[in-house]
């Protein structure tokens, strides 16, 4: 407890080295009984400029050798009182100093993490000057190791594309095997495999499984009235020994659906006007278990000029329909999917757990490891990537404009189920074809997740009555429901939590998001996109009208320029690329749980953790296109690239 006479204090501490833990020894006149917090404050050294402090931890050693821990991990430049390291639920027994000290660090944290409106529609982000991630909180920037990483990476890429004189060049592509030419200095063995079976049916109709969009797609009942496929038309890839009616009984029908592209403003890139389509694309899982395109429109209004291409087709007329596919999928996949539903969510629980969580809650505890440098790398995607005149304005047909309309739209369809791995896999029927291995490696971690957290909930909350009182979680979870979901009751994410289950349950998806979600969206960008025609970032003609006149020529005039190729490679590589101080999936180097039960559930664990990470491993040996993206040797705790 601090002092509360000039007798007892405060104390000068001796030069502390960096990196180093340096023991001290205070007398104090009287016994100070139970210790509560440690106040360290920092003074300037005459006139010399206050540096900031990173402090790990302190720990107390009482003359009669009881230890009390307090655990910080944040950096300090004035002064900061630190509570006992066991997680506190607040309650009307807390004592009145802890209640204090939670009440000030939280009106501090407001002024540091402030919201503000991004876009109409969209959640809301951190509020900092001039939008410059040098201008955040410390606690919040990179550390000078995964700066010069993130740095390094996105100049060797700019400079080699500068070089070989691909950045400036905005002819079309002239001959397809010439894009392999700006993979020469980043290989990757699984995008060597993707540049050569691109054109496969089984591997486009696998993508939607193994690939970095595996939620695009669900089991389909009854073709849409939009999509008029007739038996005839699929008749030669089915058999004769089936039709597409007993398919669809059978459930071996699926759709990919882009009708959020539908009304997206498109881009204009290098003078010349963009295209985008809002396709459907009917899937068949065959009788050697692969999933193949049968059918495919590139508009939701049927007509004249809107033909259906079949496999039957000639091959460059069915290759340049999956291309369109391909191409939507693509902002799909990099809006919807990997922006919104990853970053933005992420950087919504980022604020909500500063603003309304102390350091001493346990939850603050068991969830601030996944929001590692969450803030600064959403800073720069905005100044970057989709800010004005970033990438997506020199690359994809959404930049310019079309990014805030589609993430609108897509916030809209956002619901609570979608963000729950085992609920979105049941409402979109996939529960049972094979091969989904984004399915079944997420549902392992979904279960060791829910397992870890039921675990530490359960110590902390000794009922479902502390949940409901708890003023601090209900205001975080009310927060997020607010600055994030926009308080749309239709999505049914909670605003408030009544039981353990159900908090089980929200702590599960927010760490699931921030960490498996965003590798399985994130991790296979460059491996799958490295090879442009298999996912356009843009595309120059307008969606064929007619069939049998696509020819090889037509569809190299189609794809992205050669610079706009080159700027959506470097940065699907930057995101791609691993970084120098990575923090896998349940590794906690910060130890915040100082109590034996939660330690022993970390424990359990990651060694849960291991033994999913084997199994992985084991079958991607078998693998022609291993899928390690959901293999927790390789997930990082957090959105942090």
């Amino acid at each position: 407890q601090p002092p509360q006479n000039k007798d007892q204090g405060p104390h000068q501490l001796p030069y502390q080295d960096p990196c180093k833990v340096t023991e001290f020894n205070i007398n104090v006149n009287k016994d100070l009984g139970d210790l509560l917090l440690v106040r360290l404050s920092m003074e300037p050294y005459l006139k010399f400029p206050l540096d900031a402090w990173y402090c790990r931890f302190v720990h107390v050693t009482c003359p009669k050798g009881h230890l009390y821990q307090f655990p910080l991990h944040q950096w300090i430049s004035n002064s900061v009182e630190i509570p006992g390291g066991k997680g506190v639920v607040i309650t009307n027994n807390t004592h009145p100093v802890l209640q204090q000290q939670r009440k000030l660090e939280l009106e501090r944290n407001r002024e540091t993490h402030k919201w503000k409106v991004y876009a109409e529609g969209v959640p809301h982000c951190i509020d900092i000057a001039d939008d410059d991630a040098q201008n955040l909180p410390q606690n919040d920037q990179f550390s000078f190791q995964r700066q010069t990483s993130f740095d390094f990476s996105a100049l060797s890429t700019r400079l080699e594309a500068t070089l070989n004189g691909y950045a400036f060049n905005t002819d079309s592509w002239h001959v397809l095997e010439d894009i392999k030419l700006l993979s020469i200095l980043r290989r990757s063995s699984n995008a060597d495999i993707v540049s050569k079976i691109w054109k496969e049916d089984s591997f486009f109709g696998s993508q939607y499984l193994t690939g970095v969009n595996p939620t695009a797609i669900k089991k389909c009942f009854k073709v849409p009235e939009n999509f008029p496929v007739t038996d005839h038309m699929v008749a030669p890839s089915l058999g004769a020994s089936t039709n597409l009616q007993k398919e669809l009984q059978n459930g071996h029908i699926f759709l990919a659906d882009y009708e959020v592209l539908q009304g997206v403003p498109s881009n204009t890139i290098n003078g010349k006007p963009q295209y985008i389509a809002a396709p459907l694309c009917l899937l068949w899982k065959n009788p050697q278990d692969q999933l193949v395109p049968i059918a495919i429109q590139l508009s939701q209004t049927p007509g004249e000029n809107v033909p259906i291409f079949l496999p039957s087709d000639s091959e460059n007329d069915w290759l340049l329909a999956k291309i369109w596919v391909r191409s939507a999928d693509f902002q799909v996949h990099e809006v919807d999917t990997h922006l919104l539903r990853t970053h933005l969510l992420a950087e919504v629980f980022s604020v909500a757990t500063t603003r309304q969580l102390p350091m001493g809650h346990p939850v603050y505890k068991l969830i601030i490891p996944h929001l590692r440098y969450t803030l600064e790398i959403n800073v720069f995607a905005r100044k970057q990537l989709i800010g004005p005149n970033g990438t997506f304005d020199q690359a994809l047909v959404t930049g310019n404009g079309g990014v805030p309309v589609l993430l609108k739209k897509s916030m809209a369809r956002v619901t609570y189920g979608s963000l729950c791995l085992p609920d979105d896999i049941k409402s979109r029927g996939m529960e049972y074809i094979p091969n989904y291995l984004y399915r079944d490696d997420g549902m392992k971690i979904w279960a060791a997740l829910e397992s870890f957290v039921s675990d530490i909930i359960n110590y902390y909350y000794k009922s479902d009555d502390m949940v409901k009182k708890d003023p601090e979680l209900q205001a975080w979870v009310a927060e997020i429901f607010k600055e994030g979901f926009l308080q749309n009751k239709s999505s049914e994410v909670p605003s408030s939590l009544e039981t353990k289950d159900s908090l089980i349950k929200y702590l599960t998806m927010v760490i699931f998001t921030c960490s498996a979600q965003h590798a399985a969206v994130n991790s296979g960008q460059y491996d799958f996109y490295s090879w442009m025609p298999n996912g356009p970032t843009t595309m120059k003609s307008p969606p064929p009208t007619t069939k049998g006149v696509t020819t090889m020529e037509t569809i190299l005039k189609a794809l992205p320029d050669v610079n706009s190729t080159t700027a959506g490679i470097s940065v699907v590589w930057v995101l791609s690329n691993a970084p120098t101080d990575k923090r896998l999936l349940g590794h906690y180097p910060d130890e915040r749980f100082i109590e034996k039960t939660p330690q022993q559930s970390i424990r359990k664990f990651q060694n849960e953790l291991s033994e999913i990470s084997k199994c992985i491993q084991k079958r991607n040996k078998t693998m022609r296109l291993p899928y390690f993206y959901l293999d927790p040797s390789e997930i990082e705790n957090s959105v942090s690239i």
